[in-house]
């Protein structure tokens, strides 16, 4: 089940944060809930991956995206994402998620995102996401535009650089299982 408790409690404090520009970090912490985990008594990676929803809610809130989204009447898509598994979460932990804004092209802004327990990292996530209008992806020139940051363009670096390449290598559509025999 969604967690809709948490994602208002969420909007709640992100709504009550500073404001914070668009390149910076931001934060928030919640705690390892009975209904988050999997019958290994750790937090399921699908859950993982909503709260990382969450995560990125508080960032375009604290940055104004969020405003802009509601003005323009545009959506917020994830088209692509890698994560990385490294600790368990178990019952009760607090976690700590920053989420940040990594690179942008004309497409596509990547974002990521890593949880924290105990001051140290449990799991890590680079998402492909784009912003959309009547259900097309729109240029990210018009979204910095809106949001009054047309000097704003971090480029790919790094890791983030090579996964963006190896994404265009990835064959699409998929194969079926027609197809491998």
């Amino acid at each position: 089940m969604y967690p809709f408790i948490r994602l208002l409690s969420t909007i709640r404090k992100a709504n009550k944060a500073p404001a914070i520009q668009a390149h910076a970090i931001s934060e928030n912490s919640f705690r390892c809930m009975p209904w988050d985990l999997d019958l290994f008594m750790e937090m399921n990676n699908g859950r993982v991956l909503t709260l990382y929803d969450l995560g990125r809610f508080t960032l375009s809130i604290q940055t104004g995206l969020a405003r802009v989204l509601k003005r323009e009447n545009w959506g917020l898509v994830v088209a692509g994402s890698t994560t990385r598994y490294r600790k368990r979460v178990r019952m009760f932990d607090t976690v700590t998620m920053y989420t940040q804004v990594a690179a942008m092209d004309e497409r596509w802004i990547y974002i990521v995102q890593s949880m924290w327990v105990k001051g140290e990292p449990a799991s890590s996530v680079l998402l492909r996401t784009a912003i959309t209008e009547k259900g097309r992806m729109i240029a990210t020139e018009r979204v910095r535009k809106a949001m009054g940051r047309e000097d704003w363009h971090p480029q790919p670096e790094g890791w983030v650089k090579a996964w963006i390449e190896s994404e265009e290598t990835r064959p699409w559509p998929p194969l079926n299982r027609e197809q491998a025999d």
